[in-house]
């Protein structure tokens, strides 16, 4: 056996480092797939446990080279293949990836499961591991063999669906439209027809690379699937769709065909609907040969011979010819009826009308067929008929056409005085008032037709009527119509004259129960615009919802505060809850520990939030408080231990927004007394996205001025690395922003620097710097909690920081974004920038001495550095002049923003100091920057004005620059002398007595 010392170098330690580089690769692409992001996570917790033992690896020795050999040849093997997967559910299309997620789970199992078996070989082949690392390789190959991936059950769901639509040959138009939906939920696609047709046609794609790499079985499945989900409306247009049809019908003939004698069960004597073979090679209908079986017989009904009863086998071909010759004889029925409706009398169309409303009920797909037939017109013109019975027949098929398609919803707005003719219909009787309101619901959901419902004359006072009605349906259906119709100023008027708003107030004030929770339903189902939601609640709404919320009843206070909850959304009228009193009775549900009371907290937690997130911007002068007592802000975030996800994110998210009110000091120094530092800690660490993501913006509203020893108690190296996993994998910006900040306000502890930098999180600060510049808004403060991060790893006292800054190239960077960057980034830009350049006269390198002839002298090019004298480089000596830095810290003289100015100011200064004052002066000269110095002498800024002194100061020492900018700057000089405090007065007479203006003597000094 050959043993290999120190795996420092030659091909093992590449191997080794390639797997790790590889594993941060697999990280990247799993963050970021469109499939299983669950199982992608497990394996990416297991690949980054892995990377710590292969660094450790690289530090013991080999005592058996071909297993290890072999254990690294199966790891590298195993994670690269992981890798190309995650790239591959990264970038292919979504449907595609969903239909082959069995096959992607699989994958990841076998992964799992051979990466698991490498890791194992490794404490046997490897000498020199500590105790830890191999307890650690133990327990992790425990984890991983024990790890069991699968499909979900909205997946296994769709993917069952398909099979049968597949093996049944003949679904209809809405099991492809239900399919399709099931679809666009599992990948996180909206319902629309063009965002669909737009994954289909992606997903085709998909089967042509398919045919390309070969792969012909998956191929043939995918068309199967295609030639499934093409049934559906969002696969192709209704021109398509009508071109099709009408191809198919006028190939049929006008006349039914009678049945086959095959078609009728030999028992019944009936056509059959679910055919099945015996063992006799005989058909009959199921239920009558089941039948047949139950009664005792045991011989074959026609040939009498023995039968297995045990065998019925579907007989699929003569299924599917008995469903064609169905098809094709109802074809022929629609259109034939159309004709007959058309010209007919009264009773001759209320026979077909019967006829079709029940050919649509059994199918979708006779749906289709009555839209493409363009049955729309005439069910229109019927509703102006004599016959009661015809109108609301006419009126249920309608309603049946346009729940099943938004092509139906568009033909009957392009009827003339089609929505006139339906809401005619609301003044008639009560069942056909019951009908015309079910079908201008269902039309109010298309967009083109909501404006013109509520205009049609009369429509809104009689909707509102109903909305009364003591009939529950048609009042249920007449309110949700008038919430549908009031995004519209026009139609909200028109319910104010009505009388809307009073009357659901009137009837959930002095309704019976049964009122009160189908009013209190209502409010809490609406979709309400915001003037709707401001207009109910300055009713007094508020009082009677109050009243339900002390109510014995569960369900009754569940449903007052599903309508708090919606009301409460609008700013405005969460303050006047607060003002009203309303956050006693709900704070008082969140501190009872009751049972009853623990299944009202998810319900009330909520409204609390969108009570805090109102009284952040106040116009009030004198502010609004959610919570006054200490003892509120204590129960309250006690609510966080409780294992109830949502009400612990909600609770989080109130203690967030009150941190941005005008309470936030109060709240913030009461969170840092309750512990609240060490719990947000601990959820940093939870699987939990959307919770961690609350505790992280919360804790970075505490971590800015919070004590120091209180930080540092509770975070540790741990917490950093989880800090740095969150800025790696988030895809939350706010998340990350807010990431940044903490580790920008972290105490500049040297052990907490360290860690970060350890972490990595230098190049991660940098990447989002980069990312975040010249964007919108929410970059503009990615970049300055970016840049304000950035600031710990630059202060002179530590070089080696500072040289592993240089040398990513952030100063080059730092100096555009004094340029493009917030006022903050560039205030934090320049204070990194200033302390750079205070290092940077001890690092500026001697020039060389000349020696010999003059043809091996320096060259040209190293003169030196005008202010440092020596050879100066940005990534070395982080020269402000190599960097091209003076002219854009002098530009940001000129904003009004003081702590920039100070910044810059600052960065400026440090060329000035001790002998490099003249060669510093002319640079700032070069600059047109000492007239912009001279100005801040007048700034209401004491620090400007204090540091505009201490340059001038040094720079009127020097005869040239005292000559040509003190006559400039002696009167706001003479100014400071006589209104200026003791300092400033003193130092400004320091350099009038430079100026010769006053004499060294003076008592101003």
């Amino acid at each position: 056996m050959m043993v290999l010392d120190a795996l420092n170098s030659g091909p093992t330690s590449e191997a080794i480092s390639q797997i790790i580089e590889t594993i941060a690769d697999f990280l990247y692409y799993a963050s970021d797939v469109l499939v299983k992001k669950d199982s992608f996570k497990e394996l990416s917790a297991y690949l980054e446990r892995i990377s710590p033992i292969l660094k450790a690896l690289k530090k013991g020795k080999v005592r058996d080279s071909e297993r290890f050999n072999h254990a690294i040849e199966i790891l590298s093997r195993e994670v690269r293949d992981a890798k190309q997967l995650a790239e591959e559910c990264s970038k292919k299309n979504k449907v595609y990836l969903l239909l082959n997620c069995r096959t992607i789970i699989k994958r990841i199992q076998n992964s799992t499961s051979e990466i698991s078996r490498a890791i194992g070989l490794l404490p046997l082949a490897t000498q020199g591991l500590s105790n830890g690392i191999v307890e650690e390789i133990v327990k992790l190959c425990e984890n991983m063999q024990a790890a069991e991936f699968k499909a979900a059950i909205a997946e296994e769901e769709i993917l069952e669906k398909i099979e049968s639509g597949i093996q049944e040959k003949n679904v209809d138009r809405s099991y492809a439209n239900d399919l399709l939906v099931l679809i666009a939920d599992a990948v996180g696609i909206t319902n629309e027809k063009s965002t669909m047709k737009k994954e289909l046609e992606e997903f085709k794609s998909e089967i042509e690379n398919a045919r390309l790499r070969k792969d012909l079985a998956e191929a043939i499945q995918m068309d199967q699937i295609i030639a499934l989900l093409e049934r559906a409306d969002a696969a192709s247009s209704p021109r398509q769709k009508e071109l099709k049809y009408f191809n198919k019908r006028r190939s049929l003939g006008s006349q039914p065909l009678e049945p086959l004698q095959s078609f009728y069960c030999p028992i019944t004597r009936d056509v059959m609907v679910d055919p099945v073979e015996t063992s006799s090679g005989q058909t009959f209908e199921r239920s009558a040969i089941e039948k047949w079986f139950a009664d005792g017989n045991e011989l074959c009904p026609l040939t009498m011979v023995p039968l297995d009863t045990s065998v019925l086998r579907p007989n699929k071909t003569l299924k599917q010819s008995i469903e064609e010759w169905k098809d094709r004889n109802t074809m022929i029925t629609i259109a034939s009826v159309k004709e007959k409706i058309q010209s007919g009398d009264g009773e001759e169309v209320l026979h077909c009308l019967e006829k079709l409303q029940d050919l649509c009920e059994q199918k979708g797909q006779h749906r289709e067929w009555v839209l493409l037939e363009n049955y729309i017109p005439v069910l229109i013109r019927l509703l102006n008929a004599k016959n009661r019975d015809v109108r609301s027949n006419a009126l249920v098929i309608l309603c049946m056409l346009a729940k099943d398609s938004e092509d139906a919803k568009e033909r009957i707005a392009n009827v003339d005085n089609a929505i006139e003719s339906i809401v005619h219909s609301l003044g008639r009787r009560l069942g056909e008032r019951k009908l015309a309101v079910a079908l201008l619901l269902e039309l109010s959901k298309y967009d083109l037709l909501k404006e013109r419902i509520g205009k049609v004359q009369g429509c809104i006072l009689l909707l509102v009527t109903m909305s009364s009605s003591d009939d529950h349906q048609s009042a249920r259906d007449a309110t949700e119509l008038l919430e549908n119709l009031s995004y519209s100023d026009h139609n909200v008027i028109q319910m104010a004259k009505a009388n809307y708003f009073k009357q659901l107030l009137q009837r959930l004030s002095t309704g019976s129960d049964e009122v009160k929770m189908m009013m209190a339903t209502t409010l809490a189902e609406m979709e309400l615009t915001d003037h709707n939601k401001e207009s109910l609640f300055e009713s007094g709404i508020l009082a009677p919802l109050l009243d339900l919320v002390s109510h014995n009843d569960v369900q009754v206070k569940i449903v007052a505060l599903k309508a708090l909850k919606n009301l409460s959304s609008l700013k405005k009228n969460g303050l006047e809850m607060i003002r009203q009193g309303a956050a006693r009775p709900l704070l008082n549900i969140l501190f009872q520990h009751s049972i009853p009371s623990l299944s009202l907290w998810e319900h009330v937690a909520p409204i609390t939030m969108q009570l805090a997130a109102s009284t952040m911007s106040q116009d009030a002068q004198t502010p609004v408080s959610l919570l006054e007592y200490d003892e509120d802000v204590f129960n309250l975030f006690s609510l966080i231990t409780y294992k109830m996800p949502d009400v612990r994110q909600y609770t989080i998210q109130t203690f967030y927004a009150l941190c941005q009110s005008p309470s936030a000091s109060y709240i913030r120094s009461k969170l840092r007394e309750c512990t609240a530092v060490q719990v947000l800690v601990k959820l940093f660490e939870t699987e939990n996205q959307k919770l961690r993501g609350s505790a992280v913006k919360l804790f970075s509203c505490l971590v800015e001025g919070c004590d120091e020893a209180i930080i540092v108690a509770n975070v540790n190296e741990k917490c950093i690395e989880t800090l740095i996993r969150i800025l790696k994998s988030s895809s939350d910006e706010e998340e990350i922003v807010s990431t940044l900040g903490i580790i920008s306000s972290l105490p500049e502890n040297h052990q907490i620097t360290q860690w970060l930098l350890d972490a990595g999180a230098l190049m991660i600060i940098y990447d989002y710097i980069q990312e975040g510049k010249n964007k919108d808004l929410q970059r503009s403060k990615l970049v300055e909690n970016s840049v304000s991060a950035l600031c710990r790893f630059t202060v002179q006292t530590y070089p080696d920081w500072q040289r592993k800054v240089a040398e990513i190239g952030i100063i080059t960077v730092l100096v555009q974004l004094l340029e493009s960057g917030s006022m903050l980034t560039k205030q934090r830009a320049a204070l990194c920038l200033a302390q750079f350049s205070r290092s940077s006269p001890g690092l500026s390198r001697p020039l060389p001495k000349r020696k010999g002839l003059w043809c091996f002298s320096p060259s040209a090019g190293e003169s030196g550095c005008l202010v440092h004298g020596g050879l100066c480089t940005v990534k070395t000596s982080f020269c402000l002049l190599e960097a091209d830095a003076v002219v854009p810290l002098a530009n940001v003289l000129e904003e009004s923003d003081p702590g920039a100015c100070e910044a810059s100011l600052d960065a400026l200064l440090t060329l000035i100091e001790g002998e490099r004052l003249p060669s510093g002066c002319r640079v700032l000269a070069d600059a047109n920057a000492i007239p912009l110095i001279i100005r801040f002498l007048g700034s209401p800024s004491p620090g400007l004005q204090d540091k505009s002194l201490n340059a001038l100061e040094r720079i009127f020492r020097l005869l040239e620059y005292k000559q040509q900018y003190g006559p400039s700057a002696q009167m706001p000089l003479v100014d400071l002398t006589q209104r200026g405090n003791g300092s400033i007065r003193s130092l400004a007479a320091r350099i009038l007595a430079h100026l010769n203006v006053l004499h060294d003597q003076s008592s101003y000094f």
